[in-house]
């Protein structure tokens, strides 16, 4: 990925960042950076998800989903980083293989997912580390059922991935399913390319090699420099945005196909950074669509704001028909690739001449080496603008909290954060 953060320099937007600026962080940048390989030299907690693109092997995956490879569709059962780095991939990306990404307990939902799949040719991947998270066993649960109650043999059908021990773990050897590792010292928000995230794509026929090289050549950019690293480039001038007042961060891809990134990415960010009483707030948003709904915030709202879009290149465009209408020629000279870039080009333009800071995140396409790539430099922003604001970037103390209290409130122990919730204060309208 290419990073262009030209128009959030102080010289043009406020809240900007001066060259200057950009000069004295650079010097934070580089003892950053030596911190980071020291991690990722070390198998460091948390770094370790930076050696990712050297570390896993794409032919152990493609051999643990071989007995589902003829699959119509996929259940991916799991929640947060256990779901939406796989998400992303597959969603980016074309296959006749329907996705399903079980990442919710709405009942109702649930059920229409199952009702509405051929369980008879459906394969299951159950993705948990601990192999003890309640949303993902539960619906793990629901899913045995189903099938159950359609006559297949879910055991035949499902792939687990976890840690070395656990309740999945022993399932998983109980009923001799294929199984893959959840990779030590990696968080899940930083898995999508291990294991984690690219069960799904290997089901999908997609090229993991590919993946796994844009990764590479991403990680091969990261160097002492935010004027020679994209990745780094983009987690710094995001942190200096926030110090001077753009707490809150729109990621805005240009392709529907890269719609669940910002999910994707608002995980990431809002779980590594939000600590201590910092870090940068994601909003997610979908160009054209939400320029039509959001802009005119982003544009006249308050100046607190970093609208980051990303660019995906030339992809496949279709003509726009000519009409006699003739408010509307001049569309019949076009297409809606065209189109498309106009408007993303009107838009980013429309935010710098009201003095909005924005950055820009150019791929070549939506393709498996370009999604690689973007994937990886977005995590390696990450750990840098952790590193920047001086928190733990890979932990999620708060998530745990919640996790707690959820698991008290349906008797699975005591937990002091279940008592919590009988002391919340109260004051109701009521019809």
């Amino acid at each position: 990925m290419d990073v262009d953060i030209g128009n959030a320099l102080a010289s043009v937007a406020s809240p900007g960042v001066s060259r200057d600026s950009l000069e004295r962080l650079d010097e934070q940048v580089a003892d950053a950076h030596e911190r980071i390989e020291d991690g990722m030299a070390n198998g460091e907690h948390g770094y370790e998800a930076l050696n990712l693109p050297e570390r896993t092997d794409p032919d152990e995956i493609r051999t643990a989903v071989e007995p589902v490879a003829d699959a119509e569709a996929l259940i991916t059962v799991g929640i947060g980083g256990s779901a939406l780095g796989a998400a992303t991939i597959t969603d980016a990306l074309e296959s006749d293989t329907e996705t399903v990404y079980l990442d919710n307990v709405d009942p109702a939902w649930v059920t229409a997912e199952l009702e509405a799949l051929p369980l008879e040719n459906t394969a299951v991947n159950v993705v948990s580390r601990s192999g003890t998270t309640a949303e993902t066993l539960a619906n793990f649960l629901v899913v045995r059922e189903a099938f159950e109650d359609a006559g297949v043999d879910w055991t035949e059908r499902t792939i687990v991935t976890t840690g070395d021990s656990g309740p999945l773990r022993d399932l998983s050897e109980r009923h001799d399913l294929p199984s893959l590792k959840v990779p030590d010292g990696v968080p899940g928000r930083f898995s999508a390319l291990s294991a984690v995230g690219m069960v799904a794509a290997a089901v999908c026929g997609h090229d993991l090699e590919a993946l796994l090289s844009g990764a590479a050549a991403e990680a091969d950019t990261l160097t002492g420099s935010l004027f020679e690293c994209p990745a780094y480039a983009y987690g710094a001038t995001s942190y200096a945005l926030d110090a001077r007042g753009a707490g809150m961060n729109a990621m805005v891809p240009y392709a529907e196909s890269l719609e669940t990134y910002s999910e994707w990415f608002a995980q990431l960010w809002a779980e590594s950074l939000g600590k201590d009483d910092l870090g940068q707030t994601p909003l997610r948003a979908l160009g054209v669509t939400d320029q039509h709904s959001q802009l005119q915030l982003y544009r006249a709202g308050p100046r607190d704001k970093l609208v980051t879009f990303v660019t995906p290149g030339e992809s496949e465009d279709r003509s726009i028909p000519d009409t006699d209408v003739d408010d509307l020629a001049y569309l019949g000279d076009s297409t809606l690739g065209e189109l498309l870039s106009a408007e993303f080009e009107a838009t980013e333009a429309s935010l710098a001449a009201a003095g909005r800071p924005n950055v820009r995140v150019e791929l070549d396409g939506v393709d498996e080496y370009e999604l690689g790539g973007l994937l990886y430099g977005m995590e390696a922003a990450c750990v840098l603008a952790g590193e920047l604001y001086g928190v733990n970037t890979f932990e999620q103390p708060a998530v745990e909290w919640a996790k707690k209290a959820t698991r008290g409130l349906l008797g699975g122990g005591e937990f002091e954060e279940a008592d919590a919730v009988a002391e919340k204060t109260e004051l109701r309208v009521e019809r």
